[in-house]
Formats: C-alpha cells, sequence, structure tokens
C-alpha cells in the first residue's frame, strides 16, 4: 500500500491473489512498467556509435511490460505461497495465467500491447530456478544481473567501535580519514513532519544520484518519501546531512524484520568530494544496523567496489525474462547483457580476518 501512495509515474500495481477451497494461499504484486526513453538511457560521454546503438535499443525495448516484482527495489519483494497448499510449478502456473488475463485487460482499457514480462530478482540458490523447465516452456531467458551487496552482522558487533576495531589497518585509517572529512556536517533523523517539510530538496537531491544512472526504468515522484514514511511509520527511515542548516544529502532504510535495506539516497554533488558524503552514508548505515540488532545491511546493487570496502559482499542475482516478439525474444538475453554489461570491479577486503 504504500508504494500505491505514490508510484513512480509509469508503474501500476496489479495484486494476484490465488485462492484453495476459499482459502487465499499465494500473493503475487504484478507492475505495468510504461518504459519511455527519456528514463532508459541517461546522457554519457561515450563514442557516437554507442550513443546511437543505445538509442536504437531503447526504441525497441520502449513499451508496456509486466513485472512479478517491485521495480524500485533491489530483491525479491513480490510473492509468497503456502507451501503445503500449492507447489512452485502451480503457483507460477498461475502467475503466467496472471499475466495473460493482465495482457488482455490492458489492451481492452489502454489499446495497448504488452511487450515483455519479467520475473526479478532472485538469489543463486533460490528454490524459484528448480522451476526453470517451467519458465523454458513459457520462453522466459535466465540473465544474471548485477549482484546485491550485503554485509552480515557479526555477532560481537554490539556498537560502531566493534566494526572499526575488526578493520584491518588499511581500511582503519580509511574510516577515520572519511569521518574526519565529515567533520561540520551532520546527520540526524527525519521524522515525518520533516519529511514532509522537506520533500522538494529530498526530491532534488535524489535526481542529482538518480540523473547520473546508465540506465533506469522509472523516476520516483516527488511526494514518493514522504507517503512511505507516512504509512511505513517507524520501519522507513530517513536520515539528512546538514551543513550550516543546509540539507545537502539523505539517505533512507527500510527495517525488514531482522535485514536492514538501504534504499534510494541523494546527495548535493558539491559536498560529495570534499566529505566523502556517500562513503560516510555507507558508514552510517553500517552504523544503524549494528546499533539496532540488525542481522545484515543489504546494500543493494550498484557502487560493487566502494560498498566492498566497508564490508558487503556479493551475492549473485538472476531474473527471468521473455518479449512477445517471437525475434526480439531470440535476441533478448543478448540486448540485456549489452544494457547491463559485466562490471569490471576489484572486491574490497576490510576486515582483518579477510
Amino acid at each position: 500500500m504504500a508504494l500505491e501512495k505514490a508510484p513512480p509515474n509509469n508503474i501500476q500495481c496489479f495484486y494476484l491473489g490465488v485462492f484453495k477451497d476459499g482459502e487465499l494461499i499465494g500473493v503475487g504484486l504484478i507492475q505495468h512498467v510504461r518504459l519511455y526513453l527519456k528514463d532508459m538511457f541517461r546522457l554519457k560521454a561515450e563514442s557516437c556509435f554507442k550513443d546511437v546503438l543505445k538509442n536504437n535499443l531503447a526504441k525497441l525495448l520502449k513499451g508496456h511490460v509486466l513485472v512479478l516484482g517491485n521495480l524500485t527495489h533491489t530483491g525479491q519483494h513480490a510473492m509468497y505461497f503456502n507451501q503445503k497448499s500449492i507447489t512452485q510449478i502451480e503457483f507460477f502456473e498461475q502467475v503466467f495465467k496472471a499475466f495473460n488475463e493482465l495482457e488482455r485487460l490492458i489492451k481492452i482499457q489502454y489499446n495497448k500491447k504488452i511487450h515483455a514480462v519479467l520475473l526479478k530478482d532472485f538469489f543463486k540458490n533460490d528454490q524459484i530456478h528448480q522451476a526453470k523447465h517451467v519458465f523454458d516452456s513459457h520462453k522466459l531467458h535466465q540473465v544474471a544481473v548485477q549482484p546485491n551487496m550485503i554485509m552480515p552482522i557479526l555477532p560481537n558487533w554490539k556498537h560502531m567501535d566493534d566494526y572499526v576495531a575488526s578493520l584491518n589497518s588499511k581500511y582503519k585509517t580509511r574510516y577515520k580519514r572519511a569521518r574526519k572529512k565529515r567533520s561540520g556536517i551532520r546527520c540526524e533523523e527525519l521524522h515525518i513532519n520533516a519529511v514532509e517539510s522537506y520533500s522538494n530538496q529530498l526530491h532534488a537531491l535524489y535526481l542529482n544520484v538518480c540523473k547520473n544512472a546508465d540506465f533506469n526504468t522509472f523516476v520516483l515522484p516527488q511526494n514518493h518519501f514522504y507517503q512511505l514514511k507516512k504509512e511505513l511509520k517507524d520501519s522507513f527511515k530517513v536520515f539528512g546531512y546538514y551543513y550550516h542548516d543546509e540539507l545537502i544529502g539523505f539517505f533512507t532504510l527500510l527495517c525488514n524484520n531482522k535485514s536492514l535495506e538501504t534504499y534510494f539516497l541523494g546527495y548535493d554533488e558539491n559536498h560529495q568530494y570534499n566529505n566523502q558524503l556517500y562513503l560516510n552514508m555507507l558508514y552510517d548505515m553500517a552504523k544503524f544496523g549494528i546499533e539496532n540488532n540488525f542481522s545484515s545491511v543489504i546494500y543493494a546493487r550498484t557502487a560493487m567496489e566502494i560498498k566492498s570496502s566497508v564490508g558487503a559482499k556479493p551475492e549473485p542475482m538472476f531474473m527471468y525474462l521473455k518479449h512477445n516478439n517471437l525475434v526480439m525474444n531470440t535476441l533478448f538475453k543478448y540486448i540485456f547483457r549489452f544494457m547491463n554489461p559485466t562490471q569490471k570491479w576489484q572486491e574490497r577486503h576490510p576486515f582483518l580476518k579477510d
């Protein structure tokens, strides 16, 4: 419901309910996504050939897509079924029936054709891969995507000092240097009234980061963070960074049982380098997770190297996707690899026992 209150303007949510003898035994979130050219590829200083190729790919990929999953958040947050009442294969057959019904409804209501379907995000050891033959029968491709960066919180970490003590000398020095560069900037949690008051500034800071993404499928609306805070209350955290009482950055967190999941952030680029604002945010996320007894901090994908430098480990992730055009579907996994290339990066090992 929180996402329903302020979704990106190109995403509409539908809900799948699977029943047996009148009992609800499975649920799923399916998003109808309209991909627009202006949101897909950001401006980058690249070769003319690559710009032309990306533009042509965007024209092929733009259109209407059905997604089992939540595009606004890394990870699998879209489905549940009672394994005592229904098998995984039976559940996914209901998902495909729902896709077909939604395609029909969208054609009737909007006179639009669904171009592709997507099932996102699954870890390497998730049970879903046991149903791969079902996905093969529906012509879905399995594709690897950027890993989810996750930092387990060790049982002996009770305070941030315990985390710092576990760092090797190089990364202990790096931590102290980053904290020193943050001098003069204060970080404090924003409660709901402050989130509402700062909605415009939060959105502007978010856009500073969003505009630098190579590829994206949406832009969050201006009231997104306020609505999530209003609906999720204490399970959604917003922390702001102030310099001389001016809001210059923020990050958000989702408290999901024992997992602390990072969400969107933003910053003033004038303070990013000099104050190592992004690195300090990563440390502050770790601090909150440690001091509030979470079992892990899920840093999500992107910026893998710097996230590994604070202790996050890469967990491989996969999606399943299909284009409804037969020729496009044959080429789809290769196009997807171009859109989501394997990034060369060096994993860092900041801890003494690494």
